[in-house]
């Protein structure tokens, strides 16, 4: 991917799949790539429109969810381009479960029963329903591993005060609730998810992405009582297939371990389960569009001249 330079730029992060770009103090570009990360770590091949899914999925979702909360998103010039206004991130991501599924579940199933200050009850199996979804955040890392974070270490430390964290919460269960409700319509169940948020002139703005196959796990809903009762894997759209192959392949980002090799084959069913989730959550074809960098570059400047940041 290029590296482009803007009029204004003031800075330029490369993120583990988006790079982002400030133009003056109050503006990002966010570029999705097509690299793809897991166990926090970018694996070494691009998956074919996967930034352009990304974009797509979260730019919907954004506008779906807008009266809950303002959100950063003021336009989408090219399919795998975002542009907002730029907060103050908090540090944390706020994860929310509605199932028993994933580091829950290894948590859990290594006989622990608190994660992140949370109980979770006895007698659980693996993706059966929370009573009530929980919030299980963690630290966002610039560097590194996140980590499993409890609420009261996230006011003690200065992450939020408890004002902030009430609001991150009651926005974190509704955005949730809104998910789940869209994902039903769909024929699928919103697993769990995560959420980050900033602040620009004392207000929480949602940012980044959300719902996509990349910060959230879905299942499909038709069979889903019945592969629970017969103890059969559920059927999902994720990211965690690929997590799942890693491991399988004695690879979970750990120090001396080595990424097995991605082959063709492996990577264009990478690409077809990413589009799959988008035709799947949004209810239409996908189209893909690939556009040229100098048209990318210029798209974005139109943009950024229309809303007023240059």
């Amino acid at each position: 991917m290029a590296n482009f330079k803007f009029p204004q730029q003031t800075a330029f992060y490369k993120g583990k799949v988006r790079d982002v770009y400030s133009i003056g103090s109050d503006w990002l570009v966010m570029v999705a790539s097509n690299r793809i990360s897991a166990f926090d770590v970018i694996l070494p091949e691009p998956i074919p429109f996967k930034g352009q899914v990304l974009n797509q999925v979260a730019a919907y979702m954004l506008n779906a969810t807008k009266d809950i909360c303002p959100n950063w998103l003021a336009d989408t010039p090219a399919p795998h381009v975002a542009i907002g206004k730029r907060c103050e991130p908090f540090k944390i991501e706020m994860v929310v479960r509605g199932n028993l599924t994933g580091h829950a579940w290894r948590t859990y199933y290594s006989g622990k029963r608190i994660l992140c200050g949370v109980t979770m009850p006895e007698g659980m199996k693996e993706n059966d329903f929370f009573p009530t979804p929980i919030i299980t955040p963690s630290t966002k890392a610039s560097e590194g591993h996140d980590e499993d974070i409890a609420a009261d270490q996230i006011i003690a430390t200065g992450l939020a005060t408890a004002q902030q964290w009430e609001t991150l919460c009651k926005y974190t269960l509704a955005l949730f609730a809104r998910g789940k409700e869209i994902a039903a319509k769909r024929g699928l169940i919103l697993v769990d998810t995560k959420y980050e948020f900033g602040i620009m002139n004392d207000t929480i703005y949602l940012m980044d992405e959300i719902h996509t196959p990349d910060s959230s796990r879905y299942f499909y809903a038709d069979g889903f009582e019945e592969r629970q009762t017969t103890g059969e894997r559920q059927k999902q759209l994720s990211k965690e297939f690929v997590r799942e192959w890693l491991i399988s392949n004695n690879f979970m980002g750990k120090e001396g371990q080595t990424v097995p090799v991605m082959t063709p084959e492996w990577i264009q069913t990478i690409s077809k389960r990413y589009i799959e989730l988008y035709e799947q959550v949004i209810g239409e074809a996908f189209v893909p569009q690939q556009i040229s960098e100098d048209e990318t570059y210029q798209r974005i400047v139109n943009s950024l001249t229309a809303n007023g940041a240059l």
